[in-house]
């Protein structure tokens, strides 16, 4: 266990957590991060990139000229991919992207991440974020009494806490997401990381 600083809504420390080394203290896997990051990038495609070859264009049927005494280049189809209007050669067409690690390369890209932010001093563990409505105004408040006005921020906040949701889903440059959509992808693509302590223990006991 090692501790870490607990600021308030002020940017006060008001205590100090015990977070496990195993989670939070391990020397990031550079590579293992890399490939995680890819797979999740790759997998969130649509895949839904189309285009047609010359069997799929219309028209065409007709040999547009015959095979000799013309003086021009044989042609089959006007619908070649030579053609204006014809087929595209070797085009994308509708495909999956999606790749596949296992889940222990999951776990460790994810403790290789925190385990950096916290090295990084890019990982801000607050008492509680709590609002009693939904508010941007007090939300980007808090953020700039942590010292967070100008980075590019994620907040990872409960499942069900809805109000804190809402109160940073507007703020500029900030990224808010449930603890369960947390992943390697999520957590890296900021320059600070923003959790409650229960938040922090609660992503402590999944990758234990």
């Amino acid at each position: 266990m090692s501790k870490y600083a607990i600021k308030n809504a002020e940017g006060a420390q008001v205590g100090e957590a015990d977070l496990s080394s195993d989670v939070f203290g391990i020397e990031p896997n550079i590579p293992v991060i890399h490939q995680v990051v890819v797979c999740q990038d790759a997998s969130a495609r649509q895949g839904t990139h189309s285009t047609k070859n010359r069997h799929e264009v219309s028209g065409g049927g007709a040999k547009p000229y015959r095979q000799k005494g013309t003086g021009r280049a044989r042609q089959g189809s006007i619908r070649a991919g030579q053609w204006v209007g014809g087929g595209v050669i070797f085009g994308p067409t509708p495909r999956s992207h999606a790749k596949r690690v296992n889940n222990k390369m999951v776990k460790l890209a994810m403790r290789s991440v925190l385990s950096g932010k916290l090295a990084d001093n890019e990982l801000v563990l607050v008492d509680a974020l709590a609002f009693d409505r939904p508010s941007t105004k007090q939300a980007v408040a808090l953020l700039g009494s942590l010292g967070l006005a100008d980075k590019r921020v994620t907040v990872v906040v409960p499942d069900d806490d809805i109000n804190t949701y809402l109160s940073f889903r507007n703020a500029q440059k900030v990224s808010v997401i449930g603890v369960s959509e947390a992943s390697a992808r999520t957590l890296i693509d900021n320059g600070a990381l923003v959790m409650a302590t229960d938040v922090a223990k609660k992503l402590e006991e999944v990758l234990a």
